[in-house]
């Protein structure tokens, strides 16, 4: 069953499972973020890692090389050609155990070539999301902080898990950071 924006609000409200939380879509001069019909629409801090590969490094996802992202911090991240970004989430989730949450980016930057990749916020996860973000194009792309930049789909299953991701520790469990790849 897929939660409705009543039944989120009562999620958040007995888990707190989304903070800040913005009861209504904002939409004014800003790509837009808060409850939807059918989910959220989180937004991006301006904390980034930026791609580069000035380094020459390896993506390897057991011995991630710090050397492949430049830091910059602002209201507007220039996402290189066929490169990517990271982000984290302004909000901080708290995911109960009988809800799974599915993110999909959103249409403005799907317009745009500019995709978003999250993977699903597991039951009893908790944290600030990080979120990687394409440029598919042959061009810069800008993305903005603050703003919308992916919905998530709040699923329900009333018997719950039978482990969720804090039973097995999970290593993303309660994030602070943007957090790098790790084992």
């Amino acid at each position: 069953m897929i939660l409705s924006d009543r039944e989120i609000k009562q999620y958040v409200k007995k888990y707190k499972m989304i903070e800040p939380f913005s009861a209504k879509q904002v939409r004014k001069n800003v790509i837009s973020f808060g409850l939807s019909s059918f989910g959220y629409d989180f937004r991006i801090d301006d904390e980034f890692k930026i791609f580069t590969n000035a380094m020459n490094a390896v993506v390897d996802p057991k011995n991630f090389d710090r050397r492949s992202f430049v830091d910059f911090r602002g209201k507007v991240c220039v996402i290189p050609p066929n490169s990517f970004v990271l982000a984290k989430s302004v909000e901080y989730f708290r995911i109960p155990r009988e809800i799974l949450g599915v993110c999909l980016g959103k249409s403005t930057y799907a317009r745009c070539g500019i995709i978003v990749n999250v993977t699903p916020l597991e039951p009893e996860w908790e944290g600030y999301i990080t979120v990687e973000i394409s440029n598919t194009t042959p061009l810069p792309a800008r993305i903005y902080s603050r703003e919308g930049i992916c919905q998530v789909i709040f699923l329900k299953n009333e018997q719950g898990c039978e482990v969720s991701y804090a039973d097995r520790k999970g290593k993303y469990h309660k994030q602070k950071k943007l957090t790098l790849p790790k084992i």
